[in-house]
């Protein structure tokens, strides 16, 4: 097992004990992008709001099969399948590097697709505590948000939330953006390679 997937696990066992201690119905189930690097970040963010949503973190690894690809389409379907298929809302952590990884920019474009068995997710960013609430956004979650603007952007952009209630309301507006897909932009290519950070 790489040094990412041990980490990887880590954080979704965290999420599972984090879900765990809430039992109530409506919450939405959030897959967690971020970079390896923001692990105990990411660690505590869970550890903090985990019981907010229904976490997932378990996200796309150089072992994956569809990673060699030169399919653009095959490669968000085959994430939007195995990763985010039951998920509502995208949640993207950004520490100084996120913007940077090929990874992110794949698990952001998978949730973009809208497709007749996987509805497109919700798309929500949130700066970690590092990043003192401002980041530099992935490319792809960029070209759908306008700063000062939430009703032109279908991406929302959020500071780090203060308490759960925060973040479970940052989640549904991130959920009910599911029906403007007419603000999506998902024609970018898929990032190649990581950029330099």
């Amino acid at each position: 097992m790489t040094y990412q997937q041990e980490v990887m696990r880590r954080l979704q066992k965290r999420a599972d004990l984090a879900a765990a201690r809430n039992r109530e119905a409506n919450r939405h189930k959030c897959f967690v992008s971020y970079h390896v690097d923001d692990a105990d970040e990411v660690e505590d963010f869970l550890e903090s709001f985990g019981e907010a949503f229904i976490p997932r973190c378990l996200g796309v690894t150089a072992d994956d099969d569809f990673v060699d690809s030169s399919n653009e389409d095959y490669i968000k379907r085959r994430i939007r399948e195995k990763y985010l298929t039951d998920s509502t809302v995208t949640i993207v952590l950004l520490g100084r590097c996120t913007w940077s990884r090929k990874f992110v920019d794949w698990e952001v474009a998978s949730s973009l697709r809208n497709d007749p068995s996987n509805k497109r997710s919700g798309l929500l960013a949130i700066p970690l505590p590092s990043m003192d609430n401002e980041a530099r956004l992935p490319d792809r979650v960029r070209d759908n948000w306008t700063k000062g603007d939430e009703g032109a952007s279908y991406a929302l952009y959020h500071s780090y939330p203060s308490s759960k209630s925060i973040l479970k309301a940052s989640i549904s507006s991130a959920f009910n953006k599911r029906d403007e897909g007419n603000l999506v932009d998902n024609s970018r290519s898929l990032k190649e390679r990581n950029s330099s950070c």
